[in-house]
């Protein structure tokens, strides 16, 4: 037995009760509160749990998407209407499938079948998807390393602060609240290294850090 798009304000239901291995836990976004999300709940049809929220995709910085990665156990399975609503980059949505996958949770793309990680071909698909995420990378680091090295050469290469005295803070601040260092590097669009650096306040931050 199931039932219909349960509020995420009830408490964990025992799979046990329901017959089932694991749960069926959805997940649907809208951009703007004034959006209806009617045509995902109807995809995503009947579950055990429903978390829904009317936020951006720009990053993975979303109350019930947290919500339901901590929620989620092992067996369980997350229904989403499609790709985009988890997470609008390829390296959003790897990742998010990633920290699910972690704790033996699947995940279901009713819209794109294709990539459900409960089958051969959906673990096929998110390699080739993690492969051309990947590339895409190693890419723009080539290109900025030829531009650096042109700029070099015409004498016009600045290496100033990429991350401003404003964007030190928030991070020092989120930091604090126990938020990942690496989702704080990945939503400021640096490097691991360039944040440590900014917030230890060294080489080009020794000034930033103190303003």
């Amino acid at each position: 037995m199931s039932i219909r798009a349960v509020p995420d304000t009830v408490g964990r239901m025992s799979a046990s009760s329901l017959n089932v291995v694991g749960q069926i836990v959805g997940y649907v976004r809208v951009s703007a509160a004034d959006q209806n999300p009617a045509r995902q709940l109807a995809a995503i049809g009947d579950v055990h749990r429903l978390f829904s929220e009317a936020a951006s995709g720009k990053n993975t910085d979303r109350p019930k998407l947290a919500e339901m990665i901590a929620y989620v156990r092992a067996g369980d399975t997350v229904r989403v209407k499609s790709p985009d609503r988890l997470a609008r980059s390829t390296r959003d949505l790897l990742d998010i499938v990633s920290r699910l996958q972690d704790k033996e949770v699947q995940v279901e793309f009713v819209d794109n079948p294709a990539l459900n990680t409960n089958t051969p071909q959906g673990e096929f698909m998110l390699t080739i998807l993690a492969a051309v995420a990947q590339l895409e990378r190693a890419t723009i680091r080539e290109r900025q390393a030829e531009g650096i090295a042109l700029a070099k050469q015409r004498g016009i290469y600045d290496r100033g602060p990429k991350l401003s005295a404003d964007q030190i803070a928030e991070a020092r601040t989120r930091s604090g609240e126990g938020v990942p260092k690496a989702r704080i590097a990945r939503d400021l669009h640096v490097s691991r290294q360039t944040l440590y650096t900014a917030l230890a306040g060294q080489g080009r931050y020794r000034r930033s850090s103190r303003s």
